[in-house]
């Protein structure tokens, strides 16, 4: 066995985890001394074009308990997790000069402002620093996808059939073995608070659906509930349009937008599920919606910048309105749906909205409002506590009729009020709230 020498420094992104990922695992191998590294980026805590906060409140608070998790989980492995909340490009290389860092190891992201940051680091950072960066955010590893980025289906059940016929889910990352003591002498850093950040301090709220906090421990509490204790995967297809309570879905979609449970881990989970416990077809279906997650990454991988245009990766030119007393009213659940309203104030006062309350907030003030569509999806930016780049704006071009659906549906919300809220139960929890 070679032996171990050097620093590597590790770059979080969204992969803010330990078990199966892939610089964790790669550069502990390698190197005796590993340092990661986490900023607070100011540009994600900024205005954005709208007029909101990038990031509210509810998913700063996931992320700082995410952060928190990770430094604790960390220090039992001895490696030291620096906490900043300045431009990553200038801490970056503060630090890597300042500990004479042989490798940058990263998670490889490809949208505007991510990208950017990548580029603009290594254009700073010393040459002789060796770079090493992974995909680690698919079900399905770029690199096992048998097509060009440009091949890419733009319909899902294509991109679903090739993926589930001649593509294999990788093995999880061996556990890291702890290192050696660290003897890099770096301070205790703490982490910022919401006031820190610029935002207001939030109370869980006692009616939510998604009481849960950040961090890895308790995703892997989560899947092991959701899975193991309760068995609420054999009934998950069954109750995935729910609107109300904890266990209508699977909930993992927090975890998963920040990186701090695998995609991988969930799959590999659901087999054992198969195997030991029942097979069917609401197993099958939480799969089916890691698929869809996938699928949005690689179309914003293939259309780029595109995705965040007015007209989408189809360069169609409807006439979209920007009133913003209108696109209030939507906001502040005051629209002439009752459903629609219910579900906006849940968001409003959770940070959380159900899949089905998604698609028809988005697809009323796309499709009846005509409300530029950019607008809604930056409203959901700042307030989903599952905020995804590639899911959000993949999600809203393809409602908005300019991204991957091929029937470019309207929903009918009386009807799916009538469907899915039968007895009025959401309606009445948020739209009697004082």
């Amino acid at each position: 066995m070679q032996e171990k020498k050097g620093k590597a420094l590790i770059w979080l992104r969204n992969d803010l985890r330990i078990e199966d990922q892939a610089s964790f695992y790669f550069a502990s191998n390698k190197y005796n001394n590993v340092i990661a590294y986490y900023s607070f980026d100011p540009q994600f805590f900024s205005k954005n074009h709208w007029g909101y906060n990038r990031t509210e409140s509810f998913r700063a608070q996931f992320l700082i308990d995410t952060i928190s998790s990770l430094k604790y989980q960390l220090e039992k492995l001895n490696i030291t997790l620096i906490i900043e909340k300045r431009n990553p490009i200038k801490g970056l290389d503060y630090w890597i000069r300042k500990l004479k860092i042989d490798s940058l190891f990263f998670q490889k992201e490809w949208t505007r402002d991510e990208y950017e940051t990548e580029k603009n680091l290594i254009n700073v950072i010393p040459s002789n620093v060796s770079i090493k960066t992974h995909f680690d955010q698919f079900l399905f590893h770029p690199n096992d996808v048998k097509m060009e980025i440009k091949q890419i289906p733009e319909v899902f059940t294509v991109f679903r059939k090739i993926c589930e016929k001649k593509i294999n889910v990788r093995s999880l990352f061996p556990d890291i073995v702890p290192l050696k003591e660290n003897k890099l002498r770096l301070k205790a850093f703490s982490l910022p608070s919401l006031s820190d950040l610029g935002l207001k301090i939030k109370e869980n709220h006692s009616k939510t659906a998604f009481p849960f906090k950040g961090g890895c421990d308790e995703a892997l509490e989560r899947l092991n509930n959701y899975l193991w204790k309760t068995k609420k995967l054999s009934f998950y297809k069954k109750t995935r349009n729910g609107l109300l309570g904890v266990d209508y879905s699977s909930k993992f979609s927090p975890w998963l937008a920040n990186g701090s449970l695998s995609p991988r881990k969930i799959y590999w989970e659901i087999k054992r599920y198969e195997k030991s416990i029942q097979k069917n077809q609401s197993t099958y279906w939480l799969i089916f919606e890691l698929i869809w997650r996938d699928f949005f990454k690689y179309i914003s991988m293939k259309h780029r910048d595109k995705i965040f245009k007015l007209e989408g990766i189809l360069d169609r030119n409807y006439e979209w309105n920007r009133s913003k007393k209108l696109f209030k009213t939507w906001v502040e659940g005051k629209t002439k749906y009752p459903f629609v309203n219910s579900n906006m104030l849940e968001l409003k006062k959770t940070g959380w909205m159900s899949n089905r309350g998604r698609q028809n907030v988005s697809s009323f003030l796309a499709k009846e409002l005509k409300i530029d569509w950019r607008m809604g999806a930056a409203y959901f930016e700042s307030m989903l506590l599952d905020y995804d780049v590639h899911s959000n704006y993949g999600n809203w071009i393809y409602v908005s009729g300019i991204g991957n659906d091929p029937r470019d549906r309207k929903f009918d919300i009386k009807w799916q009020s009538e469907k899915y809220d039968p007895n009025m139960k959401h309606q009445n929890l948020w739209l009697n709230e004082n």
